[in-house]
């Protein structure tokens, strides 16, 4: 058997964004024989004895590496992200980013296996990727994608809930060839990531363009994201974005996506001067504002401040806010769950809404023509073999009752 740098180990647990108590629970060690199971893989990982392949293929499988990467002769650098548009908080985890990095991976692999299934009908390029650049300015960028998707902010605004809004905006950017999913975690809420780590990741291609929009952030703000992702797209950037804006290009696109969701001749028609400092008074016109339209609270203080309707001062005074309330809501939500024994959605119905319809569609369509096994559907979708069936069957049920 051939030797493994046991540099690899560690890089492919850290990579995985997995302490060694997890991993080692991941793989299946056991405390035997004096050792405690950190200490078995510590020891892998020091080099002081060789793993077997029975672990290998297990690490393989919890890291999410192919079982060849155990046996490169040194850690490789890190995979591709594009360009990260992010300005992250200094006190930031070194195991989140390593999620990160692994679910871009993930996502990268995946749409890989979606283009070639479509060069095999040699497609034409989509015209709008790459199609503008900042120096067309913000009104030409989100025009020019108003119109493409045919959005009608009148209906999004009719829509009941946020979620439902922002199903209403997904079907049209997905009509135009774009594949979105709503993923925040690699499949635990163990390895869940925070908005500020990860707000969403855009892969511009020509062929078959992805975006991410992560589902751990507030629905009300998944609107805003897609749109800014898609702003990305029209300007040909592959990236990943965060929850802070500091680079050109970022502050571009929250104003292309504000533009659509939130026109300035809506902000002006409104009276903020009466409030703009008194933050008590603000933050509660804001709300009122802000939950008939489907829109977050950030997005509106946000509109607001680079209008210069209010400060930066009072702009992050609000952001900070609206982030703590929406913190403790999840939290109450979640314990309520935890009372009520409440099983929610089942698991077929809740991975349906995070793949789309778009991706759902393709795959269900590439299976019936036999140009997918369900092995290889599967990586696309990224579940087990044995559910491809029931996912595809029910998404099929769902879309034709939406349709009637």
């Amino acid at each position: 058997m051939p030797i493994i740098n046991p540099e690899i180990l560690a890089w492919a647990r850290q990579t995985a964004g997995l302490p060694l108590d997890d991993a080692a629970r991941k793989i299946g060690f056991r405390d035997a024989k004096g050792r405690t199971a950190i200490d078995r893989l510590a020891a892998l990982e020091a080099g002081a004895e060789p793993p077997s392949r029975a672990v290998l293929l297990k690490m393989a499988k919890q890291y999410r590496r192919p079982l060849l990467a155990f046996y490169l002769s040194h850690p490789p650098g890190r995979g591709d992200r594009g360009q990260d548009f992010r300005t992250l908080p200094n006190a930031i985890d070194p195991s989140a980013d390593a999620i990160v990095d692994a679910l871009i991976r993930d996502i990268r692999a995946r749409q890989q296996m979606v283009r070639s299934a479509l060069e095999d009908d040699e497609p034409a390029t989509l015209p709008f990727i790459a199609s503008k650049g900042m120096t067309d300015g913000v009104a030409t960028v989100a025009a020019d994608i108003k119109t493409a998707l045919r959005f009608d902010l009148r209906i999004f605004r009719q829509q009941k809930t946020p979620d439902a809004a922002f199903s209403f905006l997904r079907d049209s950017v997905e009509n135009l060839g774009i594949f979105v999913l709503l993923i925040g975690n690699l499949g635990s809420h163990h390895s869940a990531i925070e908005p500020e780590i990860f707000r969403g990741f855009a892969l511009a291609d020509p062929i078959a363009p992805f975006v991410v929009v992560n589902d751990q952030d507030a629905k009300a703000a998944w609107s805003f994201t897609l749109l800014h992702e898609v702003a990305h797209l029209w300007l040909g950037e592959t990236g990943i974005s965060g929850g802070k804006s500091a680079q050109a290009i970022e502050r571009f696109c929250n104003e292309v996506a504000s533009e659509l969701l939130l026109p300035t001749t809506d902000i002006n028609a409104q009276d903020w001067n009466s409030v703009a400092n008194d933050f008590e008074e603000l933050q509660a016109k804001i709300t009122r504002f802000a939950r008939p339209l489907n829109l977050s609270y950030s997005l509106v203080a946000y509109r607001l401040y680079r209008s210069e309707l209010i400060d930066q001062e009072m702009w992050e005074k609000c952001r900070k806010h609206f982030r703590d309330m929406w913190r403790k809501q999840r939290a109450s939500a979640r314990e309520q769950a935890k009372e009520n024994d409440s099983d929610g959605p089942s698991y077929y119905v809740v991975r349906r809404h995070r793949l789309g319809r778009a991706l759902l569609s393709f795959v269900r369509e590439q299976m019936d023509d036999g140009n997918l096994t369900p092995t290889k559907a599967a990586k696309i979708l990224g579940v087990k073999p044995r559910t491809v069936s029931p996912l595809l069957q029910g998404s099929e049920q769902e879309f034709n009752r939406a349709n009637l």
